[in-house]
């Protein structure tokens, strides 16, 4: 029976062995596995497994229109017509946009300035106007104004409206210096504020003179603002060898400050001058040193000398 129904199956495999080797023999038969076949054009097979690779895909979609692009436009901006037709369209769109009315200025506003300061920023930065704000230098013209001897500080800004503010911080004249080229003003700093014709435009600022004076006007200041009860008499303060102050009073007299300590001495020198029994600055003398504190000399005039030369002889003469 199991042979019966083995030889059947034996048969259909048979058949099957029989009809794979008619399909060899016989390539020309028509059996519908040829497009299955990669073997039929191995460039398709080639070009069916480039595409299932990631970076191929990216170089065949980017890369290479890129390429092309990039070609193209070298190619057409190695013509040197195309390269100054290219320019001058730019230049034209630019000065197109730059001409618009809203980047336009049409005037400067200087504000914290006084008048005769004001003129000299004007004359320093002169400015046709109206003008595109893409054709002012603000850095350069911040640094020459800042440049000026009356400016501390200044800030410069295009405004809404066409407007060039210029925001200026000046400098305040302290004192007034009388050096070789005359007197000049200059601040708390010792930083130059500028000229001035004569003492009288500022009454109301001590005046110092001497080597490197310049250098201790914050100290001067010091001197200044306690020499009230005295200031009428007061004629300046003058550097002594770029260490030590005189005060400088009319009559030809003068207080010999210290190196140290000098507003405490001169407050000393002023507590004897208001004194009802003592008056020191109202007597015949021409030098109060107090460089040294402990042994302060006395100076008399010439006159007052020969007076008081003269009482020792009578008193003598009387004993």
């Amino acid at each position: 029976m199991r042979q019966i129904m083995r030889r059947p199956l034996i048969a259909r495999r048979v058949e099957g062995v029989q009809s794979r080797r008619g399909l060899q023999e016989d390539p020309g038969a028509d059996t519908g596995m040829a497009k299955l076949d990669p073997r039929m054009s191995r460039l398709k097979y080639r070009l069916e497994r480039l595409m299932l690779t990631p970076l191929f895909r990216f170089g065949l979609r980017v890369v290479l229109p890129i390429v092309v692009v990039a070609g193209g436009v070298g190619i057409w901006f190695s013509m040197e017509g195309n390269r100054t037709a290219f320019a001058g369209m730019v230049v034209d769109l630019r000065q197109a946009v730059q001409n618009r009315p809203e980047f336009q200025v049409k005037v400067m506003a200087i504000d914290g300035a006084s008048e005769p300061v004001a003129e000299a920023i004007r004359e320093a930065v002169p400015l046709r106007f109206p003008v595109s704000s893409f054709d002012l230098d603000l850095a350069a013209m911040q640094a020459t104004i800042s440049s000026m001897d009356p400016v501390r500080a200044v800030d410069l800004h295009v405004r809404q409206g066409g407007v060039l503010q210029v925001d200026v911080t000046e400098r305040k004249a302290a004192v007034l210096w009388r050096s070789a080229e005359g007197l000049v003003m200059l601040d708390d700093g010792g930083v130059t504020v500028g000229a001035t014709q004569s003492r009288l435009d500022h009454p109301e600022l001590p005046v110092i003179a001497g080597e490197a004076a310049q250098g201790a006007v914050a100290e001067a200041l010091r001197l200044w603002s306690v020499s009230e009860p005295i200031r009428q008499r007061l004629r300046g303060f003058e550097r002594i060898g770029a260490r030590r102050w005189d005060v400088v009073l009319d009559r030809d007299q003068r207080i010999k400050l210290p190196e140290t300590g000098a507003v405490q001495a001169l407050e000393r020198v002023i507590a004897l001058a208001m004194a009802p029994q003592m008056d020191l600055l109202a007597r015949d003398l021409t030098v109060v040193d107090l460089r040294l504190p402990r042994r302060p000399v006395i100076r008399m005039s010439d006159s007052a000398a020969e007076q008081m030369w003269q009482i020792k002889l009578i008193e003598a003469g009387k004993q």
